[in-house]
């Protein structure tokens, strides 16, 4: 008799998506965590020319164009200064793909990889499909990621931890001590950290840095995406940058699960990071305003609300019922034990929207507080 994997039945469908079905169609979404501007005209033109002229019929290397490599490689030389040779690159199927193949590649069954509570809602799944399993830390009131607790976490079984700065869901973004101290503790207890810096860009408060800068070891797998960097979530368009042995066991994942990130995808990603960055400057500042906008809202509502400093989310505490009576008024926001057991007390909004809708939100989800407080 047929039967279905242990590991594929310790993971769920998504409760970001469940909140979505069980809402109406006409619902103001604070749930999607998707820019909501188009992805960069030269970005655009340069798929389109590609797929005219048919340089985008066939397979690419399988860590993705040369070129593309090239123009990942110098993007971190010129916002981080790091020196990355374009063959410690691949190009792949968005972050969550970079993602996969860095903990298919590094954790064996039975392995522990620390992650934080409440995190992306991919660290646990994909560590559970590897047939790892998820040791979750609890953040920082400020919802930050305490370095101290992910070195007491740390045991003979940690393959990984994963950090993520700027945070999904919280907003939060780690100061660059804090960055550093990660880069030690990968090096002295020689275990990996994946930096998950898909909102490198998006910045408001502090700075950004990524461990790799600090690491005296390979120990560090960094995993980016034009998604959120160029709003360009449908393009499915991510990478990973390590020393040579690691990408080289990524490979081997990545080449029989995509063979290629799609071409086209790979021709707007490389036109996106060589182009104009006009728009990366225009995301940020509309994001700090709906960020004040939404942060100042809920406030006045009478919710405890710590500031994010980057991507396009915040985490507000909410009472019981709070969720089910915003969704109930044509609202959606996510629950914050979709994030992990962490998250219970808490809700996700992702301001990712137009100011007015946000500014209708708010009215909405004053009226459900005042409901269920």
């Amino acid at each position: 008799m047929t039967h279905f994997s242990e590991r594929v039945e310790q993971v769920s469908i998504s409760g970001i998506r469940e909140v979505f079905e069980a809402a109406g169609e006409d619902a103001i979404n604070l749930g999607l965590g998707q820019p909501d501007f188009a992805a960069p005209t030269h970005a655009r033109e340069a798929a389109a020319d590609a797929i005219r002229e048919g340089r985008a019929d066939g397979y690419t290397e399988n860590k993705g164009l040369a070129s593309l490599r090239e123009a990942i490689a110098d993007k971190h030389a010129r916002d981080q200064g790091l020196d990355v040779d374009p063959g410690d690159v691949i190009a792949t199927a968005g972050g969550s793909e970079a993602l996969h193949i860095a903990l298919e590649a590094h954790v064996d069954a039975g392995d522990e990889v620390v992650i934080p509570n409440p995190g992306f809602v991919s660290y646990d799944a994909l560590t559970r499909l590897t047939g790892g399993t998820p040791v979750p830390v609890p953040l920082r009131d400020d919802l930050t990621i305490d370095p101290a607790a992910v070195e007491e976490a740390i045991t003979d079984d940690t393959a990984a931890f994963v950090v993520n700065s700027p945070g999904n869901p919280t907003g939060a973004v780690s100061p660059p001590e804090d960055i550093r101290e990660f880069a030690r503790i990968a090096d002295e207890h020689d275990v990996l950290c994946i930096s998950d810096e898909v909102y490198e860009y998006t910045v408001f408060d502090g700075e950004f840095r990524s461990p790799m800068e600090f690491a005296e070891s390979d120990n560090v797998v960094v995993v980016n995406s034009a998604s959120k960097l160029y709003s360009m979530t449908g393009w499915r368009l991510g990478w990973v940058v390590s020393s040579t042995r690691r990408i080289e066991r990524m490979l081997r994942v990545h080449q029989y699960a995509q063979a290629c990130a799609a071409a086209p995808s790979q021709f707007a990603a490389e036109a996106a990071l060589t182009g104009p960055q006009d728009q990366v400057d225009e995301m940020t500042a509309s994001f700090e305003r709906r960020r004040d906008i939404v942060v100042d809202g809920l406030t006045d509502i009478g919710l405890d609300v710590p500031t994010p400093g980057g991507a396009f989310y915040c985490m507000p505490e909410v009472p019981a019922g709070f969720v089910d009576e915003c969704l109930d008024r044509g609202v959606i926001v996510v629950p914050g034990e979709a994030f992990g057991e962490h998250g219970a007390g808490y809700a996700r909004l992702s301001y990712a929207t137009d100011e007015e809708s946000l500014h209708e939100a708010l009215d909405i989800m004053g009226d459900a507080y005042d409901a269920v407080s």
